[in-house]
C-alpha cells in the first residue's frame, strides 16, 4: 500500500512506509511538555502512531490549580503515517528537529495553539534494549531536546499565555508494550521490575539531560548525563561521566520528595544538581498506563473524551498512578559556578529496587 510518506526519501526497509518491520508492538511517538519559568501552567502531550495495530492516538493535558484537564483522542490510522492529526489534536512540523506547532481545538472546552523552538540540536540517547528471557520488551531509539514555547492554552474559556515558557520534547520509535496485553505471557513467569528516572532541566544558558534505567539491584542498564549549550549543533553536546542519582522518596509512596545528581565533567570537576518538586503531573493524563485510554488501544474508527482529576487526591501506589512527572526547581553547583533552573523529574518505579529499599511489587518508601 502506497501512502504520502512514500513520496519522501525516508524508507528504512524494502517495503512501503506503511509497513514497519514485523513486530506488532512497533510505535512512533511525539512527546512534549511545557511550563512557565516559575513552574506554573504545566502541560503534556503524547501523540503516537502504531503501524501494525493500525491505530493513532493523541493526548493533551494541562495542570491548573491542582486539577489536571485531559483530552484523549484515538482513530483508525488507515496505514497513513504522515497524517499527524488525531481528533482535535494536530502537530505541524515547521522546521524538522527545530520548530513544531501544536494545535488543540476540542469541543469539550480545551484549546491550545503553541509553537516550540529547540534550544539546541537534539540529544540522541543510547539505544534502549531490554528483554524478558527470550522476548523483547523494549528496543527503541529516542532523542530529547529542551525547548522554548510561545502561544496559549485555554480551558473552559480561560486563556493563559505561554510566551517565554520552557519545556522539553522527545521523539522515540521502535518496540515497547502497546495496545492489548499479550495473550501468552513470557515464561517462566517473573514479577515485573522497571526503574526509570528522567530529568531534563532548563538552566539560563544551557540544558541538562539525565536519565537512568536500573535493574532490581540498582545497576544501570541504560543511562546518560549530557549538557548542551544554547545553540549547540549536532555533536557539540558535552557528555558527563559517573552520574549518581540519589532519591529521597515520600513516605508510603514511590514518588520523590527530592532528588540529587552528582556527576563529573571531562575535566574531572564535580557537579551537583538538586531538584525540589513543585507539582505532580500524572502521565496517565497523556495515555501512559491509562486503564481506558492506553497507548495503541483500539477505541473504534474515531473517539474522543475529556477527563479531569486532582493528582493530589489519587492513591500513589495504584499501578496507574505510579508514572509521574514532577515539575521541579533545580540548583546546580560546582567549584566555580552555580545557577538555578526549572525542569521535570519523571519517575516510574515498579517492583524491587535495592538502593531505594523497595522489595515488593508496590511497597511504599519507609
Amino acid at each position: 500500500m502506497l501512502t504520502k510518506g512514500d513520496e519522501y526519501p525516508i524508507h528504512q526497509t524494502p517495503e512501503p512506509i506503511a509497513f514497519s518491520g514485523t513486530d506488532r508492538n512497533f510505535y512512533d511517538r511525539y512527546f512534549f511538555c511545557g511550563y512557565r519559568p516559575d513552574g506554573g501552567g504545566y502541560f503534556g502531550v503524547g501523540f503516537g502512531v502504531y503501524p501494525h495495530l493500525n491505530v493513532a492516538d493523541a493526548h493533551f493535558s494541562v495542570l491548573r490549580d491542582g486539577v489536571q484537564h485531559c483530552i484523549h483522542a484515538s482513530r483508525l490510522l488507515g496505514m497513513e503515517r504522515m497524517d499527524t492529526q488525531v481528533g482535535p489534536i494536530r502537530i505541524e512540523v515547521i522546521e524538522p528537529l527545530q520548530k513544531l506547532r501544536l494545535v488543540v481545538d476540542s469541543k469539550d472546552g480545551v484549546r491550545a495553539d503553541l509553537v516550540m523552538e529547540g534550544r539546541s540540536f537534539p540529544i540522541q540517547e543510547p539505544r534502549f534494549t531490554r528483554r524478558l528471557g527470550p522476548r523483547t520488551m523494549m528496543d527503541l531509539t529516542r532523542f530529547t531536546q529542551n525547548v522554548r514555547w510561545s502561544g496559549w492554552v485555554e480551558v473552559d474559556g480561560k486563556r493563559e499565555t505561554y510566551e517565554g515558557a520552557l519545556g522539553t520534547r522527545d521523539r522515540s520509535w521502535g518496540v515497547r508494550p502497546i495496545g492489548a496485553a499479550d495473550a501468552q505471557p513470557a515464561v517462566p513467569m517473573a514479577a515485573p521490575q522497571f526503574y526509570w528516572l528522567w530529568a531534563p532541566t532548563n538552566f539560563p544558558n544551557l540544558s541538562l539531560f539525565f536519565h537512568v534505567n536500573d535493574d532490581a539491584a540498582g545497576v544501570a542498564w541504560n543511562t546518560r548525563a549530557t549538557l548542551a549549550m544554547d545553540g549547540a549543533k549536532a555533536g557539540e553536546d558535552l557528555h558527563l561521566v559517573d552520574p549518581k542519582m540519589s532519591m529521597t522518596w515520600n513516605r508510603g509512596a514511590r514518588h520523590a520528595a527530592a532528588a540529587a545528581l552528582d556527576v563529573r565533567d571531562a575535566g574531572g570537576r564535580t557537579h551537583t544538581v538538586r531538584w525540589t518538586p513543585l507539582a505532580t503531573f500524572q502521565m496517565k493524563g497523556i495515555g501512559y498506563g491509562h486503564p481506558e485510554w492506553g497507548h495503541g488501544v483500539w477505541k473504534g474508527e474515531a473517539a474522543e473524551a475529556r477527563e479531569d482529576f486532582r493528582p493530589g487526591d489519587l492513591d500513589p501506589l495504584l499501578p496507574m498512578n505510579l508514572h509521574i512527572q514532577a515539575v521541579a526547581t533545580a540548583r546546580h553547583e560546582s567549584a566555580d559556578a552555580a545557577s538555578d533552573g526549572i525542569g521535570i523529574v519523571e519517575q516510574l518505579v515498579i517492583g524491587p529496587h535495592a538502593p531505594s529499599g523497595f522489595t515488593g511489587m508496590l511497597d511504599g518508601a519507609v
